[in-house]
């Protein structure tokens, strides 16, 4: 497994990462212990949770996971979201910032967050408040680098120009795959011209690319797009379809899986420093990290790219 920057700064993470929103809300805590061995054992070093994961026991969870082995890792978390749907428990306020980053410390049971990202934007908090506090809780050592997610990028750049002196966001997390590209738009040139680091969510298009599913038949028991009902059968359309056969078809003629290729194309992107993705089991870890080693030229990302238009 090989490493990149975040960003412009120092701090460096795995190409792959793990996603840690399934714990303790589809795996337990046995279940999440066998994740978390299995992606140490791939050389997987950054791991991505947030304070509304499984309902706050993700975050309990991982930190039991981790052990001692937590100053090994780069360990990244959320906050930003309303907490068991509390809506005092939400937001970029100062108030709400200060006591959310000593929740997660209890919960993950460690004494800093290497990266703590603004989840989503807070349209009622001015920026330069949020910014601030984040710059106190780096000054006392409780929050290495600081990072956001669901940005546009315009408040991308907002956030940057409001810094001036103080801690900036070193990473923007959004949702970003073969078959969901609405970020390239604005978002990755945002990240490219800022310097932060791009970590795509949902690299897999919530299975779309994992190859699982198949044109006209329901989806599998256990899946995420099973368990979203309706929403899962409206993600399971003809154009996507044809989009996933067309990419399959492109991977093969090469050796390759359409899951190494979701993980490749992304890779492929200088901006992206690491594929964050979820896993239920030891094996789906070894498979996701394994991705790592496939490289596609600048000429085949853009290729790939036409096909999934």
């Amino acid at each position: 497994m090989q490493h990149r920057r975040l960003g412009n700064s120092g701090l460096k993470v795995s190409e792959v990462g793990l996603g840690c929103n399934n714990f303790g809300m589809r795996i337990d805590q046995a279940q999440t212990q066998a994740v978390v061995d299995a992606a140490i054992e791939a050389g997987i070093t950054f791991f991505d949770t947030a304070d509304i994961y499984g309902g706050t026991k993700s975050e309990e969870f991982l930190g039991k996971a981790l052990g001692k082995r937590r100053r090994d890792i780069v360990l990244a978390t959320k906050f930003g979201m309303a907490v068991g749907g509390d809506e005092r428990k939400k937001g970029g306020s100062r108030r709400w910032i200060m006591q959310a980053v000593e929740d997660s410390l209890t919960r993950l049971g460690t004494d800093w967050i290497d990266l703590y990202q603004f989840h989503a934007p807070d349209p009622e908090t001015p920026v330069d408040e949020t910014l601030r506090a984040l710059d106190d809780l780096v000054t006392q050592g409780k929050v290495r680098y600081i990072g956001n997610s669901n940005f546009a990028g315009w408040q991308i750049a907002d956030a940057d120009w409001t810094a001036a002196g103080q801690a900036r966001f070193v990473s923007a997390q959004n949702l970003y795959s073969l078959l969901e590209r609405k970020s390239a738009f604005e978002v990755l040139p945002a990240c490219e011209h800022f310097g932060l680091g791009f970590l795509p969510f949902f690299p897999l298009a919530s299975g779309l690319l994992t190859g699982k599913y198949r044109r006209g038949e329901p989806p599998p028991e256990g899946t995420r797009l099973a368990a979203w009902g309706q929403r899962g059968q409206q993600a399971m359309n003809d154009a996507n379809f044809d989009r996933v056969e067309r990419l399959t078809a492109w991977a093969e003629q090469r050796g390759h899986t359409i899951l190494e290729l979701a993980f490749a194309w992304l890779l492929g992107q200088p901006v992206v420093s690491s594929v964050i993705a979820g896993a239920t089991s030891p094996e789906q870890v070894k498979a996701n990290a394994a991705t790592a080693a496939w490289r596609l030229t600048p000429e085949e990302v853009a290729e790939v790219t036409g096909l999934a238009a």
